[in-house]
């Protein structure tokens, strides 16, 4: 169901969410899907239709920085653009009844006790935020803390690192809000990785995307995919031309792997995850699956 309209006092523009569901079952948890820079609801169908096609309810706002929305570059919004698409996750929340009644047949069939928050990119910085990863705000030099206790579990697809010198000029200059700290980003949380996806936005390479798991306490997950660039083999979409890497077999695992950590970590069962994990830990027996990628876990 798309759009759903939430209104937003104060935000410029009413909230555009699209809303994919399973047509059957009922207690179903939810995933909140905040898209990457520039993207919109009607990105990630890999990952939102798999999600929904398996058990989810995948919510999807469109954030002030979509192409679709053409905020301009000296709009005053634009500073703290990163924290907006917070509180579009945190509207998202407060809203779901509003959400429920607007899909046919949805109604009383939703799990609020099991929330988790996916992003790629920008919007794994998003999905962090909620998880605990706080930002040093550009505007107000204070470095909030905007987790909610909702949201009990996260995915983190392709999510910028450290800031400050691990960063290039370009992203200095034009991402300022692009220094997150993970000290207190403790909620469990999946990291997925691409081994080959060295950002213009950092002078450290690939591993620069692999900070959020390294570089935060708690349960946490890495998965790194061999050979994989910032669009994972294609998980932004289904033809989009930002995939440098397009990969049907890499895009089906991200999908696997992250359906069964996302059942694992809102206690739905564990069996499907300790598979992923045996079939893609360390000296695991050779197979596509192995060839694909690995996961390590702390």
């Amino acid at each position: 169901m798309k759009p759903v309209v939430l209104e937003a006092p104060g935000r410029g523009q009413d909230l555009q969410v699209r809303v994919s569901a399973p047509v059957t079952g009922s207690g179903l948890p939810i995933v909140v899907l905040s898209h990457g820079f520039g993207s919109s609801l009607d990105g990630y169908g890999p990952l939102a239709d798999f999600w929904a096609a398996h058990g989810f309810v995948v919510v999807q706002p469109t954030h002030l920085d979509s192409r679709t929305v053409g905020l301009a570059q000296d709009d005053p919004r634009t500073p703290r653009i990163w924290r907006h698409r917070v509180e579009d996750v945190k509207r998202v929340l407060d809203r779901l009844d509003l959400l429920e009644a607007a899909v046919p047949g949805l109604g009383g069939r939703l799990d609020r006790t099991r929330i988790a928050a996916a992003g790629h990119s920008f919007g794994g910085q998003t999905a962090g935020n909620l998880l605990g990863l706080r930002v040093l705000d550009p505007v107000s030099g204070e470095e909030a803390d905007l987790s909610d206790a909702r949201i009990k579990a996260g995915v983190l697809l392709a999510t910028a690192g450290k800031g400050g010198a691990d960063l290039t000029p370009f992203a200095a200059e034009n991402f300022p809000f692009m220094n997150p700290s993970f000290a207190n980003m403790t909620a469990p949380a999946l990291v997925v990785a691409g081994d080959r996806d060295d950002s213009p936005l950092s002078v450290r390479g690939p591993e620069w995307l692999a900070d959020p798991y390294f570089l935060s306490p708690g349960d946490k997950s890495l998965l790194t995919l061999f050979g994989a660039e910032h669009s994972l083999g294609g998980i932004a979409g289904y033809e989009v031309r930002e995939t440098t890497d397009e990969n049907p077999e890499r895009v089906a695992l991200v999908q696997r792997v992250t359906w069964a950590y996302l059942r694992h970590a809102l206690g739905i069962e564990d069996d499907s995850w300790a598979a992923a994990r045996k079939a893609l830990s360390e000296g695991a027996a050779p197979s596509d699956s192995a060839a694909l990628g690995r996961i390590e876990s702390k």
